[in-house]
This record gives structure tokens, C-alpha cells and sequence, in this order.
């Protein structure tokens, strides 16, 4: 039964700079917290340098709640575990690469 005093639904409507559709690549991350706030630090670093100091740059930082962190993680464990699966199944010795099953090939 739906709650009678929910209002109507909302969308979000987000708009960024174009500059930023391209995103900013990361190949490490480091999270740390304190009581109030997570901490999340996306860096790009060059893992072939052989020397004992590995040189990185930060790429971004981002700070949120705990409950945030909470439904971030839940929806990064839900994307992930969808993209595991579509891998899982591209993996199959019947999958020819098509979405439609229809099209495959009949013997």
C-alpha cells in the first residue's frame, strides 16, 4: 500500500559543464574517514616506475556522508555485480555477440 501522504515523484535533472564529459581517469583510490565524513581520493599513478616511490597525481577528491557512502557502495556492488554477469555471459560458447537471440545462427 502506497504512503497517502507522499507527494508526486521527482527526477533529477543534472547539468555540468561540457569540459567535464570526458571525465577524469584513475587507476587507484584510497578512503579514509573521521567520524563525520568519508573520504574518497581518486589518483592516476604510474604503476611501471620500478623505484621505491611510486609517482601519482590526485585526479579528485570527494568527501560524503555516511549514509551516502552507505548507497554508494550499495549501487557500485549493483552495477558491478550486472557487469559481471553481462562478462559471465559474453564468456558462454553461445554467445555470438548479438543482444537478440533471434538472430543467431540455426543448425
Amino acid at each position: 500500500m502506497a504512503d497517502e501522504h507522499q507527494g508526486p515523484e521527482r527526477h533529477i535533472n543534472i547539468h555540468f559543464d561540457p569540459k567535464q564529459m570526458a571525465g577524469h581517469y584513475a587507476n587507484f583510490a584510497n578512503v579514509s574517514h573521521s567520524d563525520y565524513e568519508f573520504t574518497v581520493t581518486f589518483a592516476r599513478v604510474d604503476h611501471e616506475v620500478e623505484e621505491e616511490e611510486i609517482p601519482g597525481v590526485v585526479v579528485t577528491r570527494i568527501n560524503v556522508s555516511p549514509k551516502f557512502m552507505r548507497e554508494l557502495i550499495d549501487a557500485m556492488q549493483d552495477n558491478y555485480s550486472k557487469w559481471e554477469t553481462r562478462e559471465g555471459i559474453k564468456n558462454l560458447p553461445e554467445f555470438n555477440g548479438d543482444d537478440d537471440p533471434d538472430d543467431a545462427p540455426r543448425a
